[in-house]
């Protein structure tokens, strides 16, 4: 019930602010409500105080305890969602594939099915002694990601 309602209410408050995606909702059985959200162009303060006068002001305290917390999906939590891997073009990703693989490489595109990393790898030379930069590039099905993190460079 107590799901359904704060479901509602909290699509209700999304299809305010078009820019804004859910990540994550989590509802304990002590009624801790927990709200990750993510936007095309990042979430401020304001953004998440708008979600939760949606949520909070339309539930009632007096018939049903809780607690409220919207936040904003962390620069260290791994992606989740295909939206998420386009927002971040042009970063570097560090990406851990189903079959063992890590992957870090800069997205230089996305789909609703993969991600495309480009990156320059030090191989063997063909003929003789030692090593040659090479440009590689792969697309990545979501489906064969175990998990992907956005790497924070400091300049």
């Amino acid at each position: 019930m107590m799901r359904e309602q704060v479901t509602q209410l909290l699509n209700e408050a999304l299809a305010e602010h078009p820019s804004l995606f859910l990540i994550d909702l989590e509802i304990t059985q002590e009624n801790n409500i927990r709200v990750t959200l993510d936007g095309d162009d990042g979430v401020r303060v304001e953004d998440c105080m708008a979600i939760s006068r949606g949520i909070e002001h339309n539930l009632d305290r007096e018939e049903l305890d809780f607690s409220l917390e919207v936040m904003s999906a962390g620069v260290s939590e791994p992606l989740t969602m295909p939206r998420q891997y386009k927002k971040n073009i042009g970063r570097t990703l560090k990406v851990r594939t189903d079959k063992g693989e890590t992957i870090e490489g800069k997205i230089t595109d996305t789909t609703d099915e993969d991600v495309t990393l480009e990156w320059k790898a030090r191989e063997p030379k063909p003929v003789g002694k030692g090593k040659v930069t090479v440009e590689k590039k792969t697309v990545l099905p979501y489906k064969e990601i175990v998990q992907a993190k956005v790497m924070v460079t400091f300049n």
